[in-house]
């Protein structure tokens, strides 16, 4: 069974830098889909960003330009580089997976989460 473990939020000024990382265990990061998400106090959860088992990425409007999705397949372990961080990034960043076979995925196509992290973005 697979295992996600976030790593790397915490407190930030707004223009900041953060990496979050995840390690994954019982399954390889190269063989599903993986992305992360995120929920905000009081907000549903949203789609960040998304990486296919062929390295093609996608992400949400809100962070195109500034978040960037990367994995490191001998480290077994997913990354997203947030920069020129925004208060309104604030939120809990879960590190998901996708159903095997699954190319781009909605939140119904996810059969595993992490426990999240906190990302604070405040002067």
């Amino acid at each position: 069974q697979v295992q996600l473990a976030e790593s790397g939020g915490g407190l930030v000024q707004p223009g900041g830098s953060l990496r979050l990382s995840c390690a994954a265990s019982g399954s390889s990061v190269s063989t599903n889909a993986m992305g992360w998400y995120r929920q905000a106090p009081g907000k549903q959860r949203e789609m960040v960003a998304q990486i296919t088992t062929g390295g093609s990425t996608d992400y949400a409007d809100s962070v195109k330009g500034r978040f960037t999705i990367s994995r490191d397949i001998a480290k077994n372990t997913l990354y997203l580089q947030m920069n020129s961080l925004k208060p309104e990034d604030t939120a809990v960043y879960y590190c998901t997976r996708a159903k095997y076979g699954t190319s781009w995925f909605r939140a119904s196509d996810l059969d595993a989460w992490g426990q999240g992290t906190l990302v604070t973005v405040s002067s």
